[in-house]
């Protein structure tokens, strides 16, 4: 037993034999099978005393035969992997090796008798029978052998969830991985016409059947999803919360995407080294298909001097990476993070070695430094990333919320202006939206500037504005700039994101904390996001406010409670703190006043808001600046709320701010006794 075992770990352990070795084992398999017929149709006795003679008519046979093993290629397959295409193949070279044998079978009978000993038609027939069912046998046995000594008693007893070709695929490569993660055990479809039929020797259940009790009885430990299939289980909750409620592990393609956006599943695909990756929450996030003409966006950008700020950040280096593949003549990238920014200045010299891009640590508040980046660079394509946007630390921190996001904004929109820059795209927020803390207020502040300076440039109200425009060009010789918004919700594995908070708590044994039973978000990939930005961007003609289709918000309760089953954790609790300081139950992308109308990509539309006068724009934003250096956080955020008057505070000490004067007197006054 010992000495088999050595021997079969001996050649697994090898690649593969040499297909001169499959050839000759072949070879040999023929001359044998030609023996045993000649003897079951004669005697023991016959065959011995023509042995020679019988031996030279089975090396003509033979022969002929590799000529139907050459053409069919028989000896090409890994012996271990052979499957029933390999196994089809011997069967086609063994009936065109009959009929070559046949064919010369009357020529046989005219050679001399003292040199050949030819066989009957009947004889020639079953020399091939028994041939080919050798041929197959040492396969399949070899294979057997192969998946029984590559067991690992620890692999999973896996269902496959699809059942066409990506199903078919994924099954067939799990069953030649080494060493053995994953034993098949069936199929899942939502076809009923395949309910209980058998796919590669396993039965496919559907979703009429009991699945639980498939669990439990087949013992699965993991649900494998064919890439065809990604988003049809996403949108499957019921299905998921069973298996993730019965501590069944969930596997998806690492390519999966890319496979989804091949369009309707080709028959004849082929599963081609597939890396299964256990998900995570943000894997199962119901979603539809984002498909941006980043063709048209490459065109645009290409060859272009492109700025971005904020580039250190979760949506600014993912803009980063996604603008870089458009060949852009050379990049400036700021942001006041310096050991991210050294990260993407190594990232970009790994990936992009080819394009010219300047890594700049410094803050966009410092307009003399954002002068000089300007007048050295000129970007013809500015996109605005950079801002606080963590809700209660900018309620503890008004004044710099005005200055980074407020008085940041206007530096770069106005040197866009001055140094002609062709499209300014700010990236704002659906905080900004009836907003209830300071951060949304403040970047609705910054839309209402971009979006006001925008109108004012094209129209003779910004002629008197001639101060903005370098002295060195003429007003008259720079492009109009224009400025658009892009306003979405929270993005999957930003920084601050409560996805990579819950994780690192249930990490550390809980509890979870989640601020209210029935707040709910909407959430959208990072690159996905990105990609809208960009289009809305470059394709926007200025003035707008884009907000983008977030597609289902999701509850932050049901999300913790699945993460917290993804992990396989025990007793890891949920607890509720409040909501912070400034926070919404639900989140939007426009108010009661708003509407919006369609635009070039159906989850990209335009919100339509009503004008301000940039004059007067511009006195509030001033004023407001100034009395955000004075540091007096309840006076920043009143000249907040004028500028902004639906502005209204929630859970915050700023409340007080929104209540008639009267109320405030009568309250104090309360206070007081």
């Amino acid at each position: 037993m010992n000495f088999f075992r050595k021997l079969v770990n001996w050649y697994f352990r090898r690649n593969s034999l040499p297909y001169w070795s499959i050839f000759i084992l072949d070879v040999l398999i023929l001359f044998v099978s030609g023996a045993i017929s000649f003897w079951i149709f004669s005697n023991w006795t016959e065959m011995t005393t023509r042995m020679p003679m019988l031996l030279a008519s089975l090396f003509v046979y033979v022969a002929l035969s590799v000529i139907g093993i050459r053409y069919f290629h028989t000896y090409a397959g890994i012996v271990r992997y052979s499957s029933f295409i390999d196994l089809m193949r011997v069967a086609y070279a063994n009936i065109l090796s009959l009929a070559l044998a046949l064919g010369v079978h009357v020529f046989m009978f005219s050679a001399p008798s003292q040199y050949f000993e030819p066989l009957s038609g009947r004889q020639i027939v079953l020399m091939f029978v028994i041939a080919t069912l050798i041929m197959w046998g040492m396969r399949v046995l070899v294979k057997t052998v192969y998946d029984v000594s590559t067991a690992d008693n620890r692999a999973l007893r896996v269902l496959v969830y699809g059942a066409q070709s990506g199903g078919v695929g994924l099954a067939e490569s799990i069953r030649t991985q080494t060493p053995r993660r994953f034993i098949l055990k069936g199929f899942i479809s939502h076809n009923r016409r395949l309910r209980h039929n058998e796919l590669v020797g396993e039965k496919v259940f559907t979703m009429e059947d009991d699945l639980r009790k498939v669990v439990e009885d087949y013992h699965i430990g993991a649900v494998l999803v064919s890439p065809y299939r990604t988003n049809d289980f996403r949108k499957n909750q019921d299905l998921q919360d069973l298996l993730i409620g019965m501590g069944v592990k969930i596997f998806m393609a690492q390519n999966a995407i890319e496979v989804e956006k091949l369009g309707e599943e080709d028959e004849k695909s082929e599963m081609v080294d597939i890396q299964l990756k256990e998900v995570s929450v943000e894997d199962l996030l119901p979603r539809a298909e984002i498909k941006v003409d980043m063709k048209s966006v490459g065109e645009l950008l290409s060859g272009r001097r492109v700025l971005i700020t904020g580039s250190a950040g979760s949506i600014g280096s993912e803009m980063v990476r996604q603008i870089a593949t458009c060949k852009p003549a050379s990049m400036m990238l700021i942001d006041q993070a310096e050991t991210p920014q050294h990260d993407l200045r190594l990232m970009m010299a790994k990936e992009f070695p080819n394009i010219d891009v300047h890594v700049v640590v410094t803050t966009v508040c410092s307009h003399s430094r954002m002068d000089a980046i300007f007048n050295q660079f000129r970007p013809e394509y500015v996109f605005h990333a950079a801002a606080y946007k963590h809700v209660p630390m900018m309620e503890d921190n008004p004044s710099e919320a005005i200055m980074n996001n407020v008085y940041g904004t206007k530096v770069i929109a106005d040197l866009s202006v001055k140094y002609g820059v062709r499209k300014f795209v700010m990236v704002s927020t659906d905080k900004a939206v009836n907003p209830t803390n300071v951060m949304g207020c403040s970047k609705r502040i910054c839309e209402i500037y971009v979006q006001t300076l925008d109108r004012a440039i094209k129209t003779t109200q910004y002629g008197g504005h001639s101060s903005l425009f370098t002295s060195s060009l003429p007003a008259s010789s720079l492009p109009v700039t224009q400025f658009v918004t892009t306003r979405f919700g929270n993005v999957l594995g930003s920084n601050g994101s409560v996805i990579p908070l819950f994780r690192e708590q249930i990490r550390n044994g809980g509890p979870v904390t989640v601020t209210h039973p029935d707040i709910i978000r909407y959430f959208m990939l990072i690159p996905e996001a990105c990609k809208l930005v960009l289009e809305a961007g470059t394709k926007g003609n200025g003035g707008e406010i884009f907000v983008f289709d977030m597609g289902r918000p999701v509850k932050i309760a049901d999300l913790a409670k699945r993460m917290i089953s993804l992990s396989g954790a025990k007793n890891v609790k949920i607890e509720y703190t409040g909501l912070r300081e400034g926070e919404k139950l639900f989140e939007e992308v426009l108010n009661d006043k708003e509407t919006t109308k369609p635009t070039f990509h159906k989850k990209i539309r335009i919100a339509e808001v009503r004008p301000y006068d940039y004059d007067q724009v511009c006195k509030d934003i001033d004023d407001l600046i100034a009395v955000s250096k004075r540091y007096d956080d309840m006076e920043t955020v009143r000249k907040m709320k004028q500028i902004v008057p639906e502005y209204k505070s929630n859970n915050s000490v700023y409340e007080e701010l929104d209540l008639p004067a009267k109320t405030v007197a009568s309250k104090h006054v309360a206070e007081m006794s």
